[in-house]
């Protein structure tokens, strides 16, 4: 299923897609800012070396790059509407 662009959604759409890139946006920042910090302790204090606990966050930089580009075009696509 193709995505829409912001100028194609309806005002009810736009608000909901906002909401929904919001709360994703800051559920994987705060989720990969915990496992980053679980795979520094296990680094440093239990002497486990490299772990999928640090690789994982990196994983989700991407993610979280392109979803907030998208809510920056939402909010721009609102803000143009007067919403």
């Amino acid at each position: 299923m193709a995505t829409k662009k912001p100028y194609e959604m309806s005002n009810e759409e736009l608000l909901k897609q906002e909401k929904t890139l919001k709360a994703s946006v800051y559920m994987l920042l705060v989720t990969s800012i915990l496992i980053l910090l679980i795979g520094i302790f296990l680094l440093f204090y239990k002497k486990q070396g490299f772990n999928a606990f640090l690789a994982i966050p990196i994983s989700f930089v991407a993610i979280i790059i392109i979803n907030s580009n998208l809510l920056k075009e939402i909010r721009k696509e609102i803000t143009s509407r007067g919403l």
